[in-house]
């Protein structure tokens, strides 16, 4: 499928990347098709993009690459819902910000272990080069 977005113009994507939210993402109710894509090889992160409107995509990724404990509780009217016959096959992915120095994520959890702005890594201040004398 061709799709349409403000980042990198107009990108094919195999069908079955195409996520489907049935009540929309939090913000936005009536967007409920999003293509996972993956920016490069080894990249923790992913583009969530909008498949039917070209400004909206978030950056994502699987938080258990930053905290091997991470766990989501998925209650079964939520398997149910998605037909989600064993959670093992589950891929659990989380919206980041990036808040001054700090990288954070940003999920809805009825579990109050995890915040919703908790912090995935610090990034290095850049340091200016020295002169030459």
């Amino acid at each position: 499928m061709e799709i349409q977005t403000s980042r990198f113009g107009t990108i094919s994507v195999d069908d079955e990347r195409v996520i489907t939210f049935p009540r929309g993402l939090l913000g936005f109710p009536d967007q409920a098709r999003f293509a996972l894509i993956q920016t490069g090889e080894e990249n923790y992160f992913f583009w969530l993009q909008c498949v039917d409107e070209p400004n909206l995509a978030f950056v994502v990724t699987d938080p258990s690459i930053f905290f091997k404990e991470y766990e989501v509780p998925i209650k079964g009217e939520t398997q149910a819902e998605i037909a989600l016959d064993d959670v093992s096959f589950a891929q659990v992915f989380v919206i980041c910000n990036k808040v001054d120095e700090w990288l954070a994520q940003q999920v809805v959890l009825t579990d109050k272990k995890w915040t919703t702005r908790q912090p995935l890594m610090r990034l290095q201040a850049q340091v200016p080069l020295a002169k030459s004398a």
